[in-house]
């Protein structure tokens, strides 16, 4: 280990050490620890230590006091800055707190009560050592109760229709059942629901109560739901629940010049419609609906109900955004060294047909001093770009119902043009795509999917100086190289799918090109081109399949330590009318985001090591992926996280290329070539962005000329394994 980690290692470990026992007052205790043990191994004990009110000091990582070590280093005297420094940053010493301790006890027991152990305690042992004392909590659950007999008193005759719990399939409380209060309380909720969702505007859950009646002797207990009547107050007289339905809905602005959005488009966004019953759920999808409108700035849905009526009027109230803004963006950019600057200009209009259309238009600049390339004219890079995009909030599509239009979707229609001049070669690209967005919200899911999706790559001018070191010379022709810098057409579909519920996350993506044009290449009897390829408009077509799958899973240890796992995959292959994939569809390893001890474009394909420091970057890039990763992450002071992590991972081509030796895939060697590498990193967490900062360390290279390079984790270099990584967001 080198002496800057052993320092590292040092400081947080004084850090930890640091008494703080001159905060301790006399004949009290600092809580060094808390214990939850039980006699009972199923028993899900992290669930239940949010009960207990009192917690030890707080841990980086889950292992090292450092907030408490640095307010340990401050002295009494606040009115020194460095004292007040320390106590801010650090964290103040937890005083063991007897009556805290009593009242997590019985908190503990009534949450195993809620659990269904009804007989259950809880006993507390206290360790004293100096200062400091550990509490331990041990839980003796007993036996479980489980539902007996489940009754039913529905008081409201035409709730009762509604409900129809005289039918067993109705029902979600079964006998045998583990008497827990949760599932009595989702029994509530899921009641409530129905009710809300079938009229009953003036419903809650206050209304549902149970009685619950233990048999001596019985381990069941037996249940009665009571569903009372609607009483206005305590001192009001029973009534029976109204059921509204809906008489009018009205759209009402604050716009002294009235709407400008298009009625129809309003109605689409409303799923609450006169006649029908009062739908709470219907009400929800409203709000979301028109939320997604980009002209809409807020929505306000007000129920008034109609004096001696079971009707309700709906208003909704409509606040609109401006339709059309302008935004400027300069950016300042650093290429080894070269340094220049680009700048955008956007144009939208958030309304443009009046439906909440979102049109834009984004026009790019870019200029880049470029030094030092021997044998190309002086040039410097130069990047001008025009794209735009149309959105619709709603499928765009012929034949579609008036109930699917009101689905959370979004129709896109994207044109964009791309020029740069470089010394070594000019680029010319024109993009076009139709794209579908949709979601389902209570699902946590989301798709994509791109209907076509047009590219044409048009290279007007090489340099003759780069034709001759890299695509004509007979001694140095790269195959790859050669083909991303020739004309290119490709026309592609793709779907996706994301989920995400806060804790499990995924991600597939699958897309496939040139298959129609292959078909028509075959019927149609077009040309082919000297590498034999068929052509459309003398322009070859790309054809390819790509699958990408993303996983991450967090587990919470607590409030302030998360471990993230992060497994993907990707894989592309080149068919038919392609033997190598298009640049842009090209996996590459290493970066902020992969393998962080190797920067981007840097590790692989296979044992693969670069030794042309100008075209590696085409170089390093294969057919298929693969990263595994785990992120120990810790809250430490203010707005800072930390994190500590292990990647794995590489790149490999699915052909065996001459340029890429080692880089094919091999099952017998893929995993003697998998890359690993483990660094910290400091996180700026300001909740709606965070600024990343990660320092990664090679510890297994694949590419490798000696031992010592092989196992960097036992041989660490600092110059040779270290990479630095600077970025918006978390890698995953």
């Amino acid at each position: 280990m080198k002496k800057s980690n052993y320092y590292i290692l040092f400081l947080l470990l004084f850090l930890t050490a640091c008494s703080a026992s001159k905060f301790v007052p006399e004949q009290e205790y600092l809580l060094d620890a808390v214990e939850l043990k039980s006699d009972q191994k199923d028993l899900n004990l992290s669930a239940l230590s949010s009960y207990v009110r009192q917690k030890a000091n707080s841990k980086w990582f889950s292992i090292f006091k450092v907030p408490l070590g640095a307010y340990s280093l401050s002295g009494r005297d606040t009115s020194k800055w460095i004292n007040r420094t320390l106590q801010n940053i650090g964290e103040k010493p937890v005083i063991y707190d007897t009556a805290q301790a009593k009242l997590s006890c019985e908190d503990l027991r009534l949450a195993l009560h809620n659990l269904g152990y009804l007989n259950a305690s809880v006993d507390l042992k206290t360790k004293i050592r100096g200062k400091k004392i550990k509490a331990i909590y041990t839980l003796y659950p007993g036996e479980s109760y489980y539902i007996g007999k489940v009754n039913y008193d529905i008081q409201d005759e035409n709730i009762a229709k509604v409900l129809r719990l005289d039918i067993l399939s109705n029902r979600k409380l079964k006998p045998g059942m583990q008497f827990v209060v949760s599932v009595l309380d989702n029994e509530r909720k899921r009641i409530t629901s129905i009710l809300e969702d079938s009229g009953y505007y003036r419903f809650h859950k206050d209304f549902i109560q149970y009685t619950a009646d233990t048999i001596q002797g019985s381990k069941e207990v037996g249940v009665t739901l009571h569903l009372y009547k609607y009483r206005a107050s305590s001192n009001s007289v029973e009534v029976p629940h109204t059921r509204y339905r809906l008489r009018n809905v009205n759209f009402l602005t604050n716009d002294s010049d009235g709407f400008h959005i298009r009625k129809r488009v309003l109605e689409n966004a409303t799923f609450l419609t006169p006649g029908d019953y009062y739908n709470s759920s219907d009400l929800h999808r409203t709000y979301n609906k028109f939320s997604r409108l980009q002209a809409v700035k807020y929505t306000n849905i007000r129920f008034l109900e109609v004096p001696d009526t079971n009707l309700l009027d709906c208003n909704i109230q409509i606040s609109t955004n401006k339709p059309s803004t302008i935004s400027f963006l300069p950016e300042g950019t650093n290429t080894a060294g070269d340094l220049g600057a680009a700048a955008s200009l956007t144009y939208t209009n958030r309304n443009l047909f009046r439906g909440s259309e979102q049109f834009s238009v984004t026009l790019r600049g870019a200029y880049e001093a470029i030094t030092g390339l021997e044998g190309y004219q002086d040039q410097d890079y130069q990047e001008y770009s025009i794209e735009s995009k149309l959105q619709f909030p709603r499928f765009v599509a012929p034949f579609l119902s008036r109930s699917f239009q009101k689905q959370n979707a979004t129709s896109e229609l994207s044109v964009g043009w791309n020029l740069q001049n470089r010394p070594e070669f000019h680029r010319r690209v024109f993009s076009g795509a139709w794209r579908y967005r949709w979601n389902e919200p209570s699902h946590s899911i989301s798709y994509r999917l791109d209907l076509l999706d047009l590219n044409y790559v048009y290279m007007p001018w090489i340099s003759e100086t780069f034709k001759h070191d890299y695509l004509d010379s007979v001694s140095n022709r790269n195959a790859i190289l050669r083909y991303n810098y020739e004309d290119l057409f490709i026309m592609k579909i793709g779907f996706g799918v994301n989920y995400n519920d806060g804790i499990d996350a995924f991600r597939i993506n699958v897309e496939t090109a040139g298959n129609l044009l292959s078909g028509l290449a075959s019927i149609g009897n077009f040309k082919k081109n000297d590498d034999q390829q068929y052509t459309l408009f003398n322009i070859a077509y790309a054809q390819y399949a790509k699958f990408d799958f993303d996983y991450t899973h967090l587990f919470k240890f607590d409030n302030r330590n998360t471990l993230a796992l992060h497994a993907a995959f990707g894989i592309a292959y080149p068919y038919g009318n392609s033997t190598i994939l298009p640049f842009e569809k090209r996996y590459f390893s290493g970066g902020a985001n992969s393998v962080r001890g190797w920067s981007v474009r840097e590790l692989g394909p296979g044992r693969f090591r670069g030794t042309d420091g100008r075209i590696d970057f085409v170089n390093q890039t294969g057919d298929m992926k693969l990263d595994l990763n785990a992120e120990l992450r810790s809250h430490l002071f203010w707005k800072f996280d930390g994190a500590f992590f292990v990647d794995a991972g590489n790149i490999w081509t699915l052909r065996n290329y001459e340029e890429q030796p080692g880089g094919q895939f091999k099952f017998s060697e893929f995993y003697k070539q998998i890359a690993v590498a483990y660094g910290l990193g400091l996180r700026l967490n300001f909740s709606y962005f965070i600024l990343r900062f990660d320092m990664g360390m090679k510890a297994i290279n694949p590419a490798y000329q000696t031992s010592k390079e092989h196992y960097a984790i036992f041989h660490p270099n600092f110059n040779r394994d270290f990479a630095f990584h600077f970025a918006v967001g978390l890698p995953f």
